[in-house]
């Protein structure tokens, strides 16, 4: 095997005799290549096989007339003295000898490897790539792409660690030195020889995840003695259902001592009696991003659900009305909404809407022309008078960030229907349209201060024109900085918003109607509908 050398050999002849697999020997070797990963479990077998017996028999032409020669010293001691497993008191164990080899290397073939248990021996074959791709193929994705994840127990952290600090000591008794980071890792492995079968066998270059969660019960409290030495490293979390996660373990094996280690964990580890289970293999697909403009025309809708204390108050929100078509036509397990700016429950939006998008979660379907979201936009308007959508398309997650860009920056304007107390005249009114970039100070308003942190906001109204109806009612259209709010600017919230109409007026005014007329954020690009 040309990946090996001279100076491999008796780690290759240790690790297989403790019962390691041909592509775990391989990583302790810190063999990179990786075709060489990718050949079959019997080939790698049968190569270690030679290069075992080749280096043998090269041995002992040039050792057998020399009396206690240094090469035969060194398999010596892996037999009858040699480094052997370490029990729990730190002391070294005797590694039965193995009288003949080519048994020895049958065995390994057929019983789990004792460090990545099992996971780069049948779970690497192309019986268990054709089940995964049978689990992706009947989930009805579309997907151009994919990502390959593996999830693994803690526990092989712990029995990687230990077949370090074999290989790592008798490396040194050779003169050599073999750092942790020096291995190649089992999860780096396992994808180089499984990502490659997945990509050919499901026809897709390789932002669709196919993930395998492998679990090995037999072992799983292996790594429990950790939580006794690094009490630290396993703190409980909510969303966790056990301290031993395998970051968690990881850290520990940082920071714990290799004579603490070796009291509490056998070195080499034992070989398990089974395999580990495929426990779950699970498909995810990029998210897709949708955007577009709604018009809101009823008073008596929120953009997002009204629930209050458990308890829904309308039946339903612009978010909705617009997302259950989008979830249906997708195939998508969630959503995330979001918009440039929100407006009340009583307030319409009108002109060319407000911005809005939708990030479509796990998303079987992604593939939609110009035509297909053109229908489906129609959809939408037909299925609600309440709301309509336009330039609905897909964006990516990027171009979201150019809806939120600048939302202190950007304006709005606004037209608002107001009651005063006294009788106004149009004279009263008229100055109004004169006032230009009116700075106020607005502290939060009463009716969201359950939600929002108290603060003085300073704003700009930019203009104002004054429309008049009657002694009692009046129409004010506004252009403002983006986050003014406009009902306190008009009534004055108890004089928590300095300056005011009413202050202006010197009459007490209410709002009685309120429209957005226009969002001025130029996103996203107009469609020709």
């Amino acid at each position: 095997m040309s990946s090996l050398t001279e100076k491999d050999r008796p780690i290759v002849q240790l690790l297989m005799d403790t019962g390691t697999c041909p592509r775990c020997v391989l990583r302790f070797c810190c063999v990179a290549s990786q075709a060489l990963y990718r050949r079959p479990h019997k080939d790698l077998m049968k190569d270690l096989k030679e290069f075992l017996k080749n280096n043998k028999e090269k041995e002992d032409t040039v050792c057998s007339d020399i009396a206690d020669p240094p090469c035969k010293r060194i398999r010596l001691e892996h037999t009858e003295e040699g480094p052997g497993d370490v029990n729990h008191n730190g002391a070294l164990q005797q590694i039965p000898s193995v009288s003949d080899e080519n048994a020895a290397m049958e065995n390994s073939a057929v019983k789990a490897c004792n460090v990545c248990l099992g996971i780069l021996q049948e779970f690497c074959e192309a019986d268990f790539v054709k089940k995964v791709c049978q689990k992706v193929n009947s989930a009805d994705y579309q997907f151009t792409s994919f990502v390959f994840s593996v999830s693994l127990p803690p526990q092989l952290s712990v029995r990687e660690h230990a077949a370090w600090l074999l290989v790592k000591q008798e490396m040194g008794k050779l003169g050599f030195s073999l750092a942790r980071d020096d291995i190649v890792q089992l999860k780096e492995a396992y994808k180089w020889i499984i990502h490659p079968q997945l990509s050919e066998e499901l026809n897709v270059p390789s932002l669709f995840e196919v993930s395998v969660v492998f679990a090995h019960p037999e072992t799983d409290e292996e790594c429990h003695f950790l939580a006794t030495a690094c009490p630290d490293c396993f703190k409980p979390a909510k969303n966790k259902q056990s301290v031993f996660t395998r970051m968690a373990v990881v850290k520990s094996l940082e920071k714990i001592k290799e004579e603490d280690f070796l009291k509490h964990f056998p070195c080499p580890p034992s070989s398990p009696k089974n395999l580990c289970v495929a426990l779950e293999i699970q498909c995810n697909n990029g998210a897709v991003f949708v955007a577009g403009r709604y018009n809101k025309y009823s008073r008596n809708l929120p953009q997002t659900p009204w629930i209050i204390d458990g308890e829904r108050k309308l039946e339903s929100s612009v978010e909705e009305l617009i997302s259950e078509h989008l979830m249906a036509e997708f195939k998508a397990d969630s959503f995330n909404f979001s918009s440039s700016g929100r407006e009340d429950v009583d307030v319409r939006t009108l002109g060319n809407g407000r911005p809005f998008a939708i990030e479509l979660v796990n998303p079987r379907r992604i593939r939609f022309t110009a035509e297909e979201m053109k229908g489906l936009q129609q959809t939408i308007n037909n299925s609600s008078d309440k709301i309509q959508v336009r330039d609905l398309q897909l964006v990516t997650r990027e171009a979201i960030g150019r809806m939120k860009e600048g939302e202190e920056e950007k304006t709005k304007t606004y037209s608002a229907l107001i009651w005063t107390d006294k009788a106004i005249q149009r004279e009263d009114i008229a100055f109004l349209d004169d006032i230009k970039e009116l700075k106020l100070d607005q502290k939060t308003p009463l009716r969201v201060l359950h939600r929002r942190p108290l603060a003085v906001r300073c704003r700009i109204i930019h203009t104002m024109k004054s429309e008049y109806i009657d002694e009692h009612h009046f129409r004010l259209h506004l252009k403002t900085q983006a986050g003014t709010y406009i009902k306190e600017f008009v009534h004055g919230d108890f004089g928590r918003t300095k300056l005011n109409i009413g202050s202006l007026l010197i009459r007490t005014p209410d709002i009685l109607e309120l429209d957005v007329e226009s969002v001025d954020v130029d996103w996203p690009p107009t469609l020709d509908n």
